[in-house]
């Protein structure tokens, strides 16, 4: 049996045992696009009762808590689903991106963010994501230039892994560390220290920038991380494509996303441009992974009018949707790739 067959299996074995069905389309929530007005018209809301449309406060992610261990890599409930990594930060402490340094925000003079963020204690460890090869180890790793102590990325370590997708191969940065362990040539496997956090190259205090890069270990070539680093268990991704009147993707777009059982409100930037790459498969321009499986109201402005709908977030896998103004909210899957964006067993 190939690895990729295994990975379904054992997906569809665990989703069969929890009792969770994949969803499908009779069984998702119907998308509700509602323009506001100078009254807003109530809009019933999945059980039935009325609410007018509002848009909410978001409140601060938090620093610490309890979360369910990851899914086991890789993990791929569908056939076009990469999560690939672990966390590169330990289990006992935050592994998750810190909510207003996700990739494709901009920072440092419109400078895009070409990764995410994991907020950590200076001195704390460093784990390689996934097994591979140490291809660059210290500083320079930005300007390729060894030695280089002015590069914005710091101390860095970057991993070709022993995988990849689509035919291409696979990169994990690791930037802005305090100390590194490794050397160039040294084999690493997922889980193994690879060096500390700390607050090296262009950063305002000590944090650990994570990268996903794919085909070449470039600038130009990565990729939105929480789409390849396995979730919590029970928890989902939420993914989007948001384009404007011209069909133009929405740029540093805000969308706020509240549970419907906890009332907890996330904001979410769409990407901005430059140097971002959206998968081959969903396109987004918009993605919040670790969201506990469950209702979620989306809520946007556009021109001054609010638009909201309603999705659902299953474990372990992506809930995709598309906003335009012509056609609002559609929850659907994504349109089918292309031969050559097919995964690579």
């Amino acid at each position: 049996m190939r690895k990729t067959d295994s990975c379904f299996l054992i997906a569809a074995l665990f989703l069969s045992a929890c009792g969770i069905a994949a969803p499908a389309a009779a069984e998702t929530p119907a998308a509700t696009l509602a323009p506001a007005t100078t009254d807003p018209l109530p809009i019933p809301t999945p059980s039935g009762a009325p609410l007018r449309l509002v848009l909410p406060t978001p409140g601060a992610e938090p620093v610490s808590g309890w979360r369910p261990p990851l899914y086991p890599i890789p993990w791929a409930v569908s056939s076009y689903d990469h999560f690939y990594f672990a966390r590169p930060n330990p289990a006992d402490q935050v592994n998750w991106p810190l909510a207003d340094y996700r990739y494709g925000q901009m920072f440092f003079d419109n400078i895009v963010h070409t990764g995410v963020d994991i907020d950590a204690f200076e001195g704390s460890p460093v784990l390689a994501a996934g097994p591979g090869t140490v291809v660059w180890a210290g500083w320079g790793l930005f300007r390729e230039a060894p030695n280089d102590k002015t590069d914005p990325y710091g101390m860095a370590v970057a991993i070709r892994h022993d995988f990849g997708y689509n035919g291409q191969q696979l990169f994990t940065i690791y930037a802005h560390m305090s100390r590194v362990d490794v050397t160039e040539g040294q084999y690493m496997e997922t889980g193994e220290q690879i060096g500390l956090v700390g607050a090296t190259g262009n950063t305002t205090g000590p944090h650990l920038h994570f990268e996903v890069r794919l085909g070449k270990n470039s600038f130009q070539n990565t990729y939105n991380p929480e789409l390849w680093m396995a979730p919590p268990q029970g928890w989902g991704v939420l993914v989007g494509h948001l384009a404007g009147p011209k069909r133009e993707p929405l740029q540093l777009f805000p969308v706020f996303v509240t549970s419907e059982e906890t009332n907890k409100t996330r904001e979410i930037r769409t990407y901005g441009g430059g140097a971002v790459n959206s998968d081959p498969y969903y396109r987004e321009n918009l993605v919040l992974s670790d969201l506990p499986a469950g209702l979620y109201r989306v809520v946007l402005t556009y021109e001054k009018e609010p638009y909201q709908f309603w999705v659902e977030i299953f474990p372990g896998q992506v809930t995709y949707f598309t906003f335009d103004l012509k056609n609002g909210f559609t929850l659907v899957p994504p349109p089918t790739p292309a031969l050559d964006f097919l995964p690579t067993p």
